[in-house]
């Protein structure tokens, strides 16, 4: 059988993977990242604490497969925390966890996995694998439409997905809960990590205030009509979308439309301003690996958490798109992904501007 390296995290998820790989015969070996932290915060971080190292090391040995750690704080720090911390400082709303997949998981870590020997690089990930009728590998969502993450997985390619795998993405969370049960894994009952990981719990503005020496860079807040409302404290504390902490007096509830970054104005206005009919993504990975030349209709996901909106997709390049809402979208946030659907199928997507 095929050895195949595990990427785990103490979690149950990638112990459920890693287990029913044992199940199913390959030679298995985990690997776990240990990845940067806040100096004092190394017990709270998300996803590699001490702890979580300890649970992972158990599981391993409950399995029979050996166990490695492999230090990979400032490649992460490098790649990832940068890149959360520059896009702040360009009045963009960066998801870092894209990032962290495609060059911490599948490069970094990938690579770490092929020096071991290892035809595949398994994760706890919530999504599928398909070939379809042309051998082509199709990225499908995952049973549990709940816990689906094919959003930020959209980044992988043919390649990469030839040589991955997703153990749990066809089972719904609670059967992963019972699977661990089952085996008498330590990972069991641990609780889902949710925030990213290096912020450990806290506020981003805090982090960011922390990491970057990021000043407060105070400037107007105005309406569509230019009036000066209020000032903000600079226009990396705030996010498309964001009603509360605008310190604002107004009459009815106000939301950020727009950061002006060039005149340093932070754009205000209702609920009924906020949304847009259309978005330009660029960066645009087409899972497939052959760009469409047509417009064609789509499932658009701006955000890991939105729901699926009808649009339809215009290629401009091979990686830029305008995508066409038909009616107006709320929350289209610079920096994030928009990724594209049809049924359970992830075409690939791109970084909205």
């Amino acid at each position: 059988m095929p050895r195949v390296a595990i990427a785990m995290s103490g979690g149950v998820d990638s112990s459920v993977a890693a287990a029913l790989l044992v199940e199913q015969g390959y030679e298995v070996i985990g690997l776990m990242l240990r990845l940067w932290s806040e100096p004092g915060t190394q017990e709270s971080n998300r996803c590699c604490t001490p702890a979580a190292m300890d649970v992972a090391r158990r599981v391993a040995a409950r399995l029979g497969i050996p166990f490695y750690a492999i230090d990979g704080q400032q490649v992460f720090y490098d790649i990832v925390v940068n890149y959360f911390v520059d896009g702040y400082t360009q009045s963009r709303t960066p998801n870092p966890c894209l990032v962290c997949n495609r060059f911490i998981r599948w490069e970094y870590l990938f690579q770490h996995a092929r020096a071991f020997g290892a035809d595949f690089l398994a994760t706890g990930h919530y999504a599928r694998i398909a070939l379809d009728s042309h051998g082509v590998n199709r990225l499908i969502r995952a049973k549990d439409m709940n816990k689906d993450q094919s959003y930020v997985l959209h980044i992988l390619n043919q390649e990469l997905l030839a040589h991955t795998l997703f153990p749990v993405g066809a089972y719904l969370k609670s059967e992963v809960r019972d699977i661990a049960l089952r085996f008498g894994l330590p990972a069991a009952q641990r609780r889902d990590s949710q925030d990213l990981c290096f912020l450990a719990g806290g506020d981003y503005r805090d982090f960011l205030v922390r990491n970057n020496n990021l000043p407060e860079n105070p400037g107007p807040i105005l309406n569509n009509a230019g009036e000066v409302l209020g000032q903000h404290r600079g226009l990396a504390f705030y996010t498309i979308g964001q009603r509360k902490g605008l310190a604002i007096s107004h009459p009815f509830p106000l939301y950020v439309l727009e950061k002006d970054y060039q005149h340093n104005a932070l754009v205000v206005g209702t609920s009924e301003q906020l949304g847009s009919q259309e978005l330009y993504a660029d960066r645009v990975n087409w899972i497939s690996g052959a760009p469409p030349r047509q417009a064609f209709m789509a499932q658009v996901k701006i955000r890991y958490r939105a729901k699926d909106i009808p649009g339809e997709v215009f290629p401009l390049d091979d990686q830029r798109i305008q995508i066409k809402f038909s009616t107006p979208v709320r929350d289209i946030t610079p920096g994030q992904a928009a990724v594209l659907y049809q049924e359970d199928v992830c075409l690939g997507g791109g970084i909205i501007q």
